[in-house]
């Protein structure tokens, strides 16, 4: 079985960029609901979340941030990152079947410390819902058993 690819510390420069899209469906609400443990009606009962400032059923904020995660671990920097930290500010909200797309974009590397700055960008549309940065820590070509 090889490895699956993912980029090495030494591979990243500052303003690259990968995004990821998808529509949560209810589906996805309630397995993250499951999964999470969070069972706030503002998710899952339409007449409860009518009533509420949004005015009808919300995403959970983390499952729409767990997108920011499948960038970071599939696409940039890929398989072999860890995440380290991660800060999120909620912008807006987002309902079942709305597509958003998160974007990561390499702000800051450290590569004595093989650490990379993220910044995670979440949006629907136009409408930014999520943004904020995240770090994680990137394998060496030396580390991943790579050749240049």
């Amino acid at each position: 079985m090889t490895e699956p690819a993912g980029y090495c510390i030494e591979d990243l420069n500052e303003g690259m960029e990968a995004s990821f899209s998808k529509t949560l469906t209810d589906a996805d609400i309630v397995l993250f609901s499951g999964v999470s443990g969070d069972t706030n009606p503002v998710h899952l009962d339409a007449v409860y979340a009518a009533g509420t400032r949004f005015g009808g059923r919300i995403v959970h904020g983390m499952l729409t941030a767990s997108l920011i995660s499948a960038v970071l671990g599939t696409k940039l920097p890929g398989p072999g990152a860890i995440y380290l930290s991660q800060n999120l500010r909620f912008r807006a909200a987002v309902k079942p079947g709305d597509t958003v797309t998160a974007r990561v974009r390499v702000a800051t590397l450290d590569r004595a410390r093989n650490r990379v700055t993220l910044a995670c960008t979440c949006h629907v549309g136009e409408t930014l819902v999520i943004d904020g940065d995240a770090q994680v820590m990137v394998p060496s070509r030396e580390q991943k058993g790579a050749t240049s």
